[in-house]
């Protein structure tokens, strides 16, 4: 697979952006716990992944959030907390991804559900590992503001980019990428 350099690049770039993200959220105590289960923390590392997604396809996608997985792991050593958030971060790519192929009407409304609705399936079926089933509500409400804030974040970002920087989205459409099309 050939991949080209501006993919390549900007996807180091916001794979980088989630190291920086992480690391400094976490040294300046900016993560915000979930009031109801304060081992949940809410960040900005999400943002990033969503925004490989937007702007060069599934691949940066799932590459960024696997960066999410060996940044968190390096700084924690938690294994778990580390592939629970990038299992996370991946499904709501995977959701998106998703939407994105199959509809160009109301694309960013169906993107954005599917991008939830996806994470939080998975985020449910893992966390009966973890955690008693009467505290799902609570984690499905967790996954559903998180989300919220990769998504929103990252597509509000994309907007912004299509306007300003229009040069560093990507035209075509292959079978492993979302590319703007045009339809929004």
């Amino acid at each position: 697979m050939k991949i080209e350099t501006k993919v390549l690049a900007g996807t180091a770039i916001l794979a980088a952006l989630v190291f920086v993200l992480d690391y400094s959220m976490k040294a300046s105590h900016l993560k915000i716990p979930f009031p109801w289960l304060p081992q949940l923390k809410f960040d900005f590392t999400g943002i990033p992944i969503a925004l490989s997604l937007y702007l060069f396809g599934f691949v940066p996608g799932v590459f960024t959030s696997v960066t999410a997985l060996v940044v968190i792991l390096a700084r924690s050593g938690d294994i778990v907390g580390a592939s629970m958030k990038a299992v996370a971060e991946l499904s709501t790519v995977v959701g998106l991804a998703l939407a994105l192929k199959a509809t160009t009407k109301f694309r960013n409304v169906f993107s954005f559900a599917s991008g939830i609705i996806v994470r939080c399936f998975v985020m449910f079926l893992l966390n009966l590992l973890l955690f008693p089933i009467g505290i799902s509500p609570l984690i499905a409400a967790f996954n559903v503001i998180q989300g919220s804030i990769s998504i929103l974040g990252a597509s509000s970002l994309h907007e912004i980019i299509k306007t300003r920087a229009p040069s560093l989205i990507l035209k075509r459409l292959k079978s492993h990428q979302i590319a703007d099309d045009g339809h929004s």
